[in-house]
């Protein structure tokens, strides 16, 4: 009879230590949790800015160059249809200026595309917020599951004599000891092409 009580009582030692190492390890997950929200916003607010500069920096450099070529195309077709030789002179001279620029472009990037690059900013962006979004699904399920065994028996015995608490669900707070964060990163960057 003794030996069942001595049983039963380990039983019952090891269980409590187990419902209390759970409640434990789940507040330290959900503290990381936060922590990589805040990772992924700052990802986001110091990638996305500079992904935006090299796009508009290449848009801006492939329309030029694009720009001088259009210009140079209508001028000889101008001077073309006037018949005047210092026009045509000056127009394949302007033409002649814009072919090296094309060509060093070519040279160093033989397919020139400006989708390219703004799709690889699309691709970038899609990448971040679905880190992000994942990182938050993340913090909404360890929640729910420790919040659920705070309440449903017999977890939730362990958890009154003990205090824990519920937790909030989603909540990304500007600072605190979890996370730190400034509220300018917390916020989507918009693109501006």
């Amino acid at each position: 009879m003794i030996y069942v009580l001595l049983a039963i009582l380990i039983i019952l030692v090891f269980w409590i230590v187990s419902v209390y190492n759970f409640f434990v390890t789940a507040k330290t997950r959900i503290g990381a949790s936060i922590q990589e929200i805040g990772n992924q916003l700052k990802r986001q607010s110091e990638l996305i800015p500079n992904l935006e500069a090299s796009a508009k920096g290449y848009l801006k450099h492939e329309k030029g160059i694009f720009d001088e070529l259009t210009a140079a195309r209508q001028a000889i077709s101008r001077a073309v249809g006037s018949g005047d030789v210092a026009k045509m002179a000056d127009a394949g001279k302007m033409l002649s200026d814009v072919l090296p620029k094309i060509q060093v472009v070519v040279e160093s990037n033989p397919e020139i595309k400006a989708s390219e690059v703004v799709k690889n900013l699309m691709d970038e962006l899609r990448d971040t917020s679905d880190k992000i979004m994942y990182a938050r699904r993340l913090l909404i399920d360890l929640t729910a599951d420790y919040n659920v065994r705070l309440v449903t028996f017999p977890s939730s015995v362990i958890a009154n004599i003990f205090r824990f608490e519920k937790l909030k669900g989603l909540e990304t707070p500007a600072n605190g000891d979890e996370l730190r964060v400034l509220e300018s990163e917390t916020k989507t960057p918009k693109i501006n092409l």
